[in-house]
């Protein structure tokens, strides 16, 4: 096995000078790319997700059969009574 140690030793001394940084000169490098470019593509893909989700909902909102049903039954009770009809009422919400 002394093979393996001597190959390992040359690659130890071959990643050395990488490893090595210039004070005056500091870069993000390729690996800074390689980073930012799948991040770039992640939100890509994310974005292009939620358009696609956001294409699928349906903004128009249905009648409320509640509602209707307790605005018949108020104005058949107020034409029935004969009175006057009321001012309406502010909306709670």
């Amino acid at each position: 096995m002394p093979d393996m140690s001597s190959s390992a030793a040359l690659a130890m001394t071959h990643l050395v000078p990488l490893a090595e940084v210039d004070e005056n000169k500091v870069t993000p490098g390729v690996l800074g790319f390689i980073v930012f470019a799948v991040m770039a593509l992640a939100v890509w893909g994310l974005m292009k997700s939620m358009s696609k989700q956001m294409n699928k909902v349906d903004f128009k909102e249905g009648a409320d059969p509640r509602a209707e049903s307790t605005a018949e039954s108020t104005a058949e009770s107020k034409a029935g009574s004969g009175s006057a009809p009321a001012e309406p009422k502010a909306k709670r919400g």
